[in-house]
């Protein structure tokens, strides 16, 4: 009898793996157990088979209950928000006791429940249960054609698709396989090494962490790339670090994801999404921040959005393979950049967007979806032009915009450009009017117009208590025979700052004594 029970298991799994399409999840030769899914309108049907019998209906209800628990754990692998369990004993003899009642729909208190029903094909009711099942399941019959056979006939057909079972199986592993073997990487420490060359270059012209280094080699610089249409630097930024553990840490995760996304999409399609990626962070970051910023972290962001495009259109081997460790590892990332200030967020989720969307675009490798990959590609269009757009506005209604600007003007000594640009700063509004005003009673002390540059001082510390403020009033207080005012202003600078040099030189010559 054990014969013919497995035989009708194993040809009740092949039948709705052949005929309706139902995808094998896991198999489990020793114990005669075949878990089973179809995915439709957002549903999941999960069969599971087992050749198993039980003399009491306690017995078969904690095994039930380990099923429910084992299709909680199983959730991630399943496509559908609505999962229902049908929990199929093949076995000669039912419970002794009464087990009606368990074949009642039960599901969990919880919420987006698991479903489950029970049947129990045994000798005397396995027609009956049978008939139950497919009519619940709403599927072709399930042809019963042994009663013909004999003990060594029933024998060869169980192996048969016990057989065809496991090779579907086998199969599935190598498509697996297969998708996470398409490319050999190539790009990948092609990249690695061109960000080590770069950085070798800046530490041997000025060093990495020297602003105007960075500047010269190609770092976002909001006032180049507007006012001398340097958006090339967009794309130059990505090749660049600020300190070796910047580049050390970007170059393990290009390293570690990068040859995972390589493998999968190959080469081609991996420098697209790379490239794609880098350009929509470093744009996020050229609107969302006027701050001098590079490095490669906008494409690493987008080999996240990629592994997560390759997420939706391969669920169940994501999660069985990267999946979790993915997600846990980019969440902890975001997480981390909005607890510290010095970290461009906006070029991290900007990369990861585009990356997603460049995948969308490019899609994986032999599957095409023209009208998703078209739309995909005007989203992107109409991100990159919108991040242009509004980092242009937002940048020149940004008082830090303008200071980075006066900045390199004053370097050039064009202190009268220095002044119209503070001015026209100091109009947009914001939360650095003490700075402004500082700058620009600079570029009117070097303009020799000394009653404006004590205006914009005094103006300055009544929105900033800057020590320099307190300094430059100080000595043009004193230059025009103000001791009074002279003296005042030393003290506040000096106590202050009492190492600064400069300070403690005006302190001595004014109050004509050492400093406290």
């Amino acid at each position: 009898m054990h014969l013919n029970e497995q035989y009708m298991l194993y040809k009740i799994a092949y039948q709705l793996v052949e005929s309706e399409k139902y995808e094998i999840l896991h198999i489990d030769t020793n114990i005669n157990e075949i878990w089973l899914e179809l995915y439709q309108n957002k549903k999941s049907k999960v069969i599971r088979l087992i050749h198993k019998g039980f003399d009491w209906q306690n017995h078969l209800r904690k095994d039930i209950a380990i099923v429910f628990q084992k299709a909680k754990n199983m959730k991630k692998l399943l496509r559908g928000k609505e999962i229902e369990i049908y929990n199929i004993y093949v076995s000669s003899y039912p419970p002794v006791d009464d087990w009606e009642a368990l074949k009642r729909p039960m599901q969990l208190k919880e919420k987006n429940p698991v479903k489950m029903n029970v049947y129990y094909l045994d000798e005397e009711n396995y027609k009956s249960e049978l008939t139950r099942l497919i009519d619940t399941l709403d599927v072709n019959k399930i042809t019963q054609d042994d009663s013909y056979f004999s003990d060594e006939e029933l024998e060869v057909e169980r192996k048969r698709y016990k057989e065809k079972l496991v090779l579907t199986v086998e199969e599935k592993r190598k498509e697996i396989h297969n998708v996470f073997s398409f490319g050999k990487p190539f790009f990948t420490f092609a990249i690695i090494i061109l960000n080590i060359i770069m950085f070798i270059l800046l530490e041997i012209n000025g060093g990495s962490m020297v602003i105007d280094t960075l500047i010269d080699y190609g770092a976002k610089y909001n006032p180049a790339i507007i006012e001398n249409n340097e958006w090339w630097r967009i794309i130059s930024s990505m090749f660049l670090h600020i300190g070796f553990l910047h580049l050390l840490m970007n170059m393990l995760a290009v390293y570690y994801l990068g040859t995972a996304v390589e493998k999968i999409y190959g080469k081609w399609r991996f420098i697209f999404i790379y490239s794609l990626a880098g350009i929509g962070g470093g744009l996020a970051s050229f609107a969302f921040s006027a701050n001098v910023s590079a490095g490669a972290s906008g494409a690493i962001f987008g080999l996240f959005g990629a592994l997560l495009f390759f997420g939706i259109i391969h669920k169940r081997i994501f999660f069985q393979t990267m999946g979790l460790n993915i997600l846990v590892v980019l969440g902890i990332n975001i997480a981390f950049g909005f607890t510290l200030e010095q970290i461009d967020m906006a070029a991290h989720i900007g990369g990861l967007v585009a990356g997603f969307i460049a995948s969308a675009i490019i899609h994986l490798p032999n599957k095409k979806k023209i009208v998703m990959q078209f739309v995909a590609m005007l989203v992107y269009v109409v991100m990159v032009a919108g991040l242009i757009y509004f980092g242009t506005y937002n940048n020149l209604n940004n008082q830090t915009y303008y200071l980075m600007e006066i900045e390199s003007l004053i370097e050039e000594e064009q202190f009268e450009t220095v002044v119209e640009v503070a001015t026209e700063a100091l109009e947009t509004g914001g939360d650095r009017e003490g700075l402004l005003l500082f700058q620009r009673s600079y570029a009117y002390i070097e303009l020799d117009m000394i009653e404006r540059a004590i205006d914009d001082l005094e103006n300055s510390i009544t929105y900033e208590a800057i020590p320099e403020s307190y300094h430059n009033l100080s000595l043009l207080y004193f230059n025009q025979g103000n001791i009074e005012a002279a003296r005042e202003n030393i003290r506040k600078a000096y106590r202050m700052d009492s190492t600064n040099e400069s300070f403690k030189e005006l302190y001595e010559e004014i109050i004509g004594e050492p400093g406290p």
